[in-house]
C-alpha cells in the first residue's frame, strides 16, 4: 500500500488503520470533479509559467483518458488507494510518468476535496431545482384542473372552513418554491473557489487563483486559505434545506395518507404507487408516502451528524470532517429520490370530489359564514356567533348539516334568517366571495396561477 504521503514513513500503515482511514468506497462518487478541477489547475500552472504547454497537454490527455475508462466501465477503483485524489493521480503517473507527479504543484489534498465537494454540491443543485421545478409543474396543473374541487380546510385536523384542492395544493407550490430559493441562494454563497488554498496557508507558487476560479465557473477565489480547507457551512446549510424539503414532502404525505384512509377517502392513489398486504386481500396501503414520510428522519440525521461533528473541530482542516460525505451524499441521493416518486404519486392521484365536497358540509365549515350572514343583517359579530354557535349544536343532536336544516328551524334561534341562508352558506358561495389575493376565491386563484405560471416560465 504505497502512498503517495509515504516518505516521512519507515513502515506501511497497519491494515485496519487503512481500512478506517480510507474514503474511496464513498468519495469515487466525486471522481468527474476531481478530473474536472484538476484540468483546471493544470492550466493554470501552464499559463503562469510553472507547468510547460507539453507538459500540461500530457497531463489534460491523460485525466481525459481516465475520466473516459472511468465512465465506460474499463477503469474500475481499487481498494489500494486511499482515496479519490489518489487514485486519479496515480492512475495518472501510471500513464504519464513523471509529468504526472507535477500535477499536485501547488495545491494539497485539503483544497482539493473542498473544491470537489463544492463542485459536487453545486451540481447536484440543479438536479435538485430540476426536480422541484418538474413538482411545482406537477401541482400547478392540478390546482388549473381543481379550482372548483370543494373540500374542507383544516386547523388543528377539524374542519374549519371550505376551501378548493387548488387552493390547498397551492400552500405546498409556495412551500417547493421557497425551496428552490433556498438551494438558490446555497449555490450562490458557495460559489467561491478554494483551490489554491493549499494545506491551510496557501503556497510559494504564484499561482492564478483568479484564473482557477473563472475556469471551473466560480465567481472567484476565497479569500482566507485557513477557511478554504475548515469551511463547510455550505454543507451545513444545504442539509438543512434538504431537511426542509423532506419536511414539506412529510407534510404533504401525512395528509395523503389521512386523505387515501377509509374514514376520508378524498383520493384514490394509482396502483402503480400503491401495495398491498400479505394477509389482508381487500389492503391498498399508501407505501410510498409512507417511505417518504419515514425516510425525513434520515436526512434530518444527517444534518444533525454534521452539525455534531463540525461543532468542536479547531481550525484549519482535521480528518473528522471526512465524514461530511458519505451522509451528504446518502441525503442528497435519499431527497432526490422522494422528490422524483412524490411527483409521481401526486400526478397520478385521483380526486373524490363528491366525498371531499360532502365532507365539507358535513364538517360545519360554513359555520363562519352563517355567522357573517347575521353581522350583514345588523346582529354584531359576539352575538352571531352565539346563534351559530347554537345552530352547530342543534345541527350535531339531529345529525344534520346546516344546509338540511329549515327555514322555520333557523328563525326558531334566530328570526334574522331568511330563504336566502341556503345561497349565503353553500360550498361555492362559501368559496368564491374568497377574492382577496391569496384566499381560495376563482378569481384570487386564477391571479396567483397567472403568477405561478410566468414564475415557472421565468425560473
Amino acid at each position: 500500500m504505497a502512498q503517495l504521503w509515504g516518505g516521512r514513513f519507515t513502515k506501511e500503515t497497519d491494515q485496519l488503520v487503512y481500512n478506517f482511514n480510507a474514503s474511496l468506497g464513498f468519495d469515487q462518487k466525486l471522481y468527474k470533479q476531481d478530473i474536472t478541477g484538476s484540468m483546471a489547475h493544470a492550466a493554470m500552472l501552464a499559463k503562469q509559467g510553472i507547468l510547460t504547454e507539453q507538459e500540461k497537454e500530457e497531463i489534460h490527455d491523460g485525466l481525459k483518458g481516465i475520466l473516459a475508462d472511468i465512465e465506460s466501465g474499463k477503469l474500475e477503483f481499487s481498494p489500494e488507494y486511499e482515496d479519490i485524489h489518489s487514485f486519479v493521480e496515480a492512475n495518472l503517473i501510471d500513464r504519464k510518468g513523471d509529468v504526472g507527479k507535477k500535477l499536485h504543484t501547488g495545491r494539497s489534498r485539503n483544497d482539493q476535496v473542498a473544491l470537489d465537494m463544492k463542485m459536487y454540491v453545486r451540481d447536484e443543485i440543479a438536479e435538485m431545482d430540476g426536480l422541484l421545478k418538474e413538482l411545482l409543474e406537477t401541482l400547478l396543473h392540478s390546482m388549473e384542473e381543481n379550482l372548483h374541487t370543494y373540500m374542507p380546510g383544516f386547523t388543528h385536523l377539524q374542519k374549519a372552513q371550505p376551501v378548493t384542492a387548488a387552493h390547498h395544493f397551492g400552500a405546498y407550490f409556495e412551500m417547493f418554491k421557497r425551496d428552490r430559493s433556498r438551494l438558490a441562494d446555497i449555490k450562490k454563497r458557495l460559489n467561491l473557489c478554494p483551490l489554491g488554498s493549499g494545506a491551510l496557508a496557501g503556497t510559494t507558487y504564484p499561482l492564478d487563483r483568479a484564473y482557477t476560479a473563472q475556469l471551473l465557473g466560480f465567481d472567484g477565489p476565497t479569500l482566507n486559505s485557513m477557511d478554504s480547507v475548515a469551511d463547510r457551512d455550505y454543507l451545513i446549510e444545504l442539509l438543512s434545506a434538504l431537511s426542509t424539503i423532506m419536511m414539506h414532502l412529510s407534510r404533504f404525505c401525512e395528509e395523503i395518507i389521512v386523505w387515501n384512509s377509509n374514514e376520508y377517502q378524498f383520493v384514490e392513489i394509482d396502483d402503480g404507487y400503491s401495495t398491498g398486504s400479505s394477509i389482508m386481500p381487500q389492503k391498498k396501503n399508501p407505501d410510498i408516502a409512507e417511505l417518504v414520510r419515514g425516510k425525513t428522519g434520515r436526512v434530518y440525521g444527517a444534518l444533525i451528524s454534521i452539525l455534531t461533528t463540525m461543532k468542536g473541530i479547531p481550525l484549519a482542516y482535521n480528518k473528522d470532517m471526512q465524514e461530511d460525505k458519505e451522509l451528504t451524499f446518502d441525503a442528497i441521493d435519499t431527497v432526490k429520490g422522494c422528490i422524483l416518486l412524490f411527483n409521481g404519486m401526486v400526478s397520478t392521484m385521483e380526486f373524490q370530489k363528491e366525498n371531499m365536497e360532502k365532507s365539507a358540509k358535513n364538517g360545519f365549515t360554513n359555520a363562519t359564514d352563517a355567522a357573517d350572514y347575521l353581522v350583514n343583517h345588523g346582529v354584531p359579530f359576539r352575538d352571531a356567533h352565539g346563534i351559530v354557535g347554537r345552530l352547530v349544536l342543534f345541527c350535531i343532536e339531529k345529525n344534520i348539516s346546516l344546509d338540511e336544516m329549515s327555514l322555520e328551524e333557523y328563525q326558531e334561534i334566530s328570526p334574522v334568517f331568511q330563504e336566502d341562508i341556503y345561497e349565503a352558506i353553500s360550498m361555492k358561495n362559501c368559496v368564491e366571495k374568497r377574492n382577496t389575493i391569496g384566499a381560495p376565491g376563482t378569481e384570487a386563484m386564477k391571479e396567483v396561477l397567472k403568477l405561478h405560471r410566468e414564475y415557472l416560465d421565468r425560473n
